[in-house]
């Protein structure tokens, strides 16, 4: 595990009775857990190597008033927006909201590469009788997912993370340290060749469509 942390509550946060301040930035703990002023607090793990101080950004579930929540979703906007690499995420509800947001999104593009794939590929297995059938619903199906993904995904700062399932990597950070069991952790990836990916087969398989069906009304 992480050999050199700052023991209390990840990064230096140092909790007390109803306020929690943070020893690296002398902000309250609810501001998150920001080492990146703080060089000296980056974690080493001989086996692992290096986690810079910069890497990591916790939103502790701390909870001081009523607008709780309304903090936690601040401090996770701030977060994605410094584009910290790992984002741990301690509050269950947007944790959880988090993760089907993203899980929606993979599922978006994925379809979008999937249907236009398929609708590319029909006309070579299937006869012309019968690819149109396929090739068609196919085809809309992957322009659909791809508009709507560029439309309200792709310029969300939330695309540009995964959610973290790897014990090795997760094993770095300061996970022991929180009081919920069931964190979730985001890690920054780039999504750039991945857009490019379904955009250019959307876009191959709305060419498609266009002539078949210029071929089938200009009959």
């Amino acid at each position: 595990m992480v050999s050199l942390w700052i023991s209390v509550a990840a990064c230096g946060c140092v909790s007390g009775e109803g306020l929690a301040l943070d020893s690296c930035s002398g902000h309250v703990a609810h501001d998150g857990c920001r080492c990146r002023d703080r060089p000296d607090l980056a974690t080493w793990d001989p086996a692992l190597g290096a986690l810079s101080a910069t890497d990591c950004y916790i939103v502790h579930e701390i909870y001081n008033g009523e607008n709780a929540q309304e903090q936690f979703e601040y401090e996770l906007e701030q977060a994605l927006e410094a584009q910290y690499k790992y984002i741990v995420i301690e509050p269950t509800r947007i944790g959880d909201e988090t993760a089907r947001w993203i899980t929606v999104g993979n599922c978006l593009h994925k379809t979008a590469v999937l249907s236009g794939t398929a609708c590319l590929l029909s006309p070579l297995s299937l006869s012309l009788e019968y690819s149109r059938y396929v090739a068609l619903p196919a085809g809309a199906l992957s322009v659909a997912c791809a508009a709507l993904y560029g439309i309200s995904w792709q310029f969300d700062p939330c695309c540009k993370y995964q959610v973290e399932y790897d014990t090795q990597k997760l094993s770095r950070l300061p996970l022991h340290t929180l009081t919920s069991s069931t964190p979730v952790v985001l890690v920054r990836k780039d999504d750039i060749h991945r857009k490019r990916l379904h955009n250019t087969i959307a876009l191959a398989a709305l060419a498609y469509c266009i002539k078949k069906i210029y071929e089938l009304y200009a009959v």
